[in-house]
């Protein structure tokens, strides 16, 4: 939803001028917004703030700004030096948060605080503010993530992140991971959702505050369509008066989840619409929870609903292949042959195996040029043998058994322990972040994030793909026990055993009916995301393996003890 022409001629506050006296007129209101920046995500890690921006605004003037670097009094994480641009000798002489703190809290008191992800910086901060021994003062606090959600549709942006919406409402600062440029960015994107708010009436903080429980009177007349569902797990259907699927999902009690779709409770702008525009909603009820979400996930792949947002395209995949040649080779595929090549995937985009082949290409100096050589090659060697980042077999610069030794390191990174491509590239990270190069350094972090996501999917779902039959059972919450078949990572069927009767016979007739599956490497007989979802269960505490066929497996060198140092704070 765009401004008008007359708003754009002046400044956005003024578009907020015609509020009522009732409750407090926004204009009338001191937002404090503010913005952290850590070393890492997570209290529970001891991860403590770097630095804090804030910016104090009422009526659309701004009335001061706040900014000060924090010594953490730990390392900076090379990870986090590339994301932010601070670095530890930035922080060195920094004050600590015993003086930065009570100096921030004084700046805010008497305020409304503002956050992008407020949950992430007001809990930094409430956290400090009781380690010191500090009173918290009594902020009410506005998340900009939430409201964005009930303002910016997904036709304007496909996401909510600060730098989307920062370009949505044409900020005049660019967010940057510093805190004060942060701030005053979101600044800008609080004012433009205001304007906008203020067209639809929403003139008082008490307004705003409870804007997202309105719910559209043709929204509630429509509850009628859950009363024939039963109150069971299972999956539902949205579709419109010519019968086309408008969104599938998934709930342990059918009735209940889509009767919330007509109350308060639902407050996604998106699904109001889908809403509008629903004639009716099916139900299939399933044995079991993970049966449901299986059969969301084929029905969104089967109908791919407008209103889904994930899980429609799970065929657009990309895999990398190490090739079986007399020199091998990495090369993006779409798809697995049966041809005994290692397969590392599948990615959900080209770009993501790129990069993680340039992870690769990075620390082993396989060739990279896109044809097969002879086994006694004659060509010249291209400028990557030059710059010492290819062992140039093409021009007999190496032998088979040299080029192979290297080969055998790629494989094994891939597929059983990646510590030399993460120690590589580490080592690069923090050698250009160190030089404050960080846009270099970015680009490294990204390759090694992809890499490590990629080997972690592959190793973990890879064993239960080769496995021929899994059977396996768990007591739910409710009492009753699951029993799930599971071939090739596909969920081949799924049962509760009913009361009274022989589990082992009960699991017998399950196994028997369940639905055959003939391994494909070709076309795996289960999506990435369906097998996930299955691996998932079986690796919930309780569950009991009634019988493995087969050999399931996960190395415990493997990517997964990398992924915590990958996944620093994200903002929404």
């Amino acid at each position: 939803m765009g401004s008008s022409a007359a708003s754009e001629t002046r400044p956005r506050w003024e578009a907020q001028q015609g509020f009522d006296d009732l409750g407090r007129p926004l204009r009338d209101i001191t937002f404090c917004v503010v913005d952290l920046e850590t070393t890492g995500g997570s209290l529970a890690d001891g991860d403590r703030i770097t630095e804090i921006g804030a910016v104090k605004v009422r009526g659309g003037e701004v009335l001061g700004e706040f900014q000060t670097l924090i010594n953490p009094d730990q390392p900076i994480p090379a990870f986090i030096a590339v994301l932010t641009g601070i670095t530890n000798p930035m922080v060195a002489d920094a004050p600590s948060i015993s003086s930065a703190l009570p100096a921030f809290l004084e700046f805010a008191t008497g305020s409304v605080l503002v956050a992008h992800n407020a949950r992430f910086d007001v809990g930094f901060l409430r956290h400090f503010t009781a380690e010191l021994g500090l009173t918290w003062p009594d902020f009410e606090v506005l998340d900009t993530v939430r409201l964005a959600r009930h303002v910016v549709s997904r036709e304007e942006t496909p996401n909510h992140k600060l730098s989307s919406l920062a370009q949505v409402f044409r900020a005049t600062t660019t967010p940057n991971h510093r805190a004060l440029s942060d701030a005053r960015a979101t600044v800008d994107v609080l004012h433009g959702m205001l304007e906008r708010l203020g067209g639809l009436g929403v003139h008082t903080f008490e307004e705003l505050a409870t804007y997202s429980s309105k719910v559209a009177a043709p929204q509630r007349r429509k509850r009628h369509l859950a009363d024939h569902l039963p109150h069971a797990p299972g999956v539902y259907l949205f579709t419109d008066d010519q019968d086309r699927v408008l969104y599938v999902g998934t709930s342990k009690d059918l009735r209940k989840r889509v009767r919330s779709y007509f109350t308060a409770s639902e407050t996604r702008s998106r699904i109001g619409e889908m809403v509008q525009i629903a004639s009716t909603v099916r139900g299939i009820a399933c044995a079991t929870p993970l049966e449901a979400q299986v059969r969301e996930l084929r029905l969104i792949a089967e109908h791919k609903p407008p209103y889904n947002r994930r899980s429609r395209f799970p065929e657009k995949v990309s895999y990398l292949k190490l090739t079986r040649e007399a020199w091998p080779r990495l090369s993006v595929v779409a798809r697995p042959k049966e041809d005994l090549a290692d397969y590392l995937g599948p990615f959900s985009s080209r770009a993501t195996a790129e990069s993680t082949l340039a992870a690769l290409h990075e620390v082993f100096p396989i060739r990279q040029c896109k044809d097969r050589l002879p086994v006694q090659p004659t060509r010249t060697a291209c400028v990557l043998a030059e710059l010492g980042r290819c062992l140039a077999p093409c021009d007999g610069s190496v032998d088979e058994l040299t080029y192979g030794a290297i080969v055998r390191q790629v494989r094994d990174a891939v597929t059983r322990r990646p510590d030399e491509v993460v120690d590589t590239i580490e080592a690069k990270m923090s050698e250009l972040a160190a030089e404050e190069r960080f846009e270099q350094a970015a680009a490294h972090r990204d390759r090694l994030a992809a890499f490590i996501r990629a080997a972690t999917r592959a190793q973990r779902l890879g064993p239960l793909l080769t496995c021929p039959e899994i059977v396996a059972t768990r007591r739910e919450e409710d009492g009753r026990w699951a029993v799930h078949v599971v071939r090739h990572g596909r969920l081949a069927a799924a049962g509760v055993i009913p009361a009274g009767t022989d589990a082992r016979s009960y699991v017998d007739q399950l196994r028997a009916s369940a639905e055959t599956v003939l391994p494909d490497p070709a076309s795996p007989p289960a999506t990435a995301e369906e097998t996930e979802r299955v691996l998932a269960w079986l690796e919930r505490p309780g569950v009991r393996l009634v019988d493995v066929d087969g050999e399931w497996t996960c190395p415990v060198t493997g990517a997964a003890r990398h992924l915590e140092r990958i996944t620093p704070r994200v903002r929404p």
